[in-house]
């Protein structure tokens, strides 16, 4: 089961506990991801209300800063890097929203993803996708010839005719 983003809640709907410098929420409701909200040396001296407020807040600005975002998405034209390594992390990042990329299967080395001319394994592209942890994706499948072309989506359960089974 897929967790629910956390929500401002009041004394009653949460437990406040502490490691360290970090505030631990979780929500009664068990469907309610868990939150380790890093508070810092500061955090010794505050009570759970004082916790919860700071929590509510946080919950409250994400919200509207995410209300704010501009829904269009980036895709880097063909024949420029939609990849590039950050050396602050150690991995390799998207600079967009969209990616074009082309799937393989390696007897040695397994699937592979290649995006331009690299390629990452599976473990690679995983760690690239976390930096939009907490978003959603749509995958679209198309013929390796058109992944710059934008397919036309129809919303419709499969049939047989329209590849409804890929195994």
């Amino acid at each position: 089961m897929r967790l629910k983003k956390p929500r401002p809640a009041s004394p009653d709907q949460v437990r406040i506990t502490r490691e360290g410098e970090t505030a631990v929420i979780e929500h009664a409701d068990d469907s309610v991801r868990v939150v380790n909200l890093q508070v810092g040396p500061s955090l010794a001296g505050m009570t759970d209300a004082e916790v919860l407020e700071l929590f509510n807040d946080m919950i409250v600005a994400q919200a509207e800063l995410a209300a704010g975002l501009d829904p269009t998405l980036t895709e880097i034209p063909p024949g420029l890097p939609q990849i590039e390594y950050s050396e602050r992390s150690d991995q390799w990042v998207p600079r967009g929203q969209v990616l074009r990329c082309h799937i393989d299967d390696d007897a040695e080395a397994g699937t592979i993803i290649h995006i331009d001319d690299m390629e990452l394994d599976m473990d690679a592209f995983g760690r690239m996708l976390q930096v939009f942890s907490g978003f959603g994706m749509r995958i679209a499948f198309v013929d390796e010839e058109d992944v710059t072309e934008e397919p036309e989506v129809v919303v419709r359960e499969p049939d047989e005719a329209c590849g409804g089974d890929t195994g």
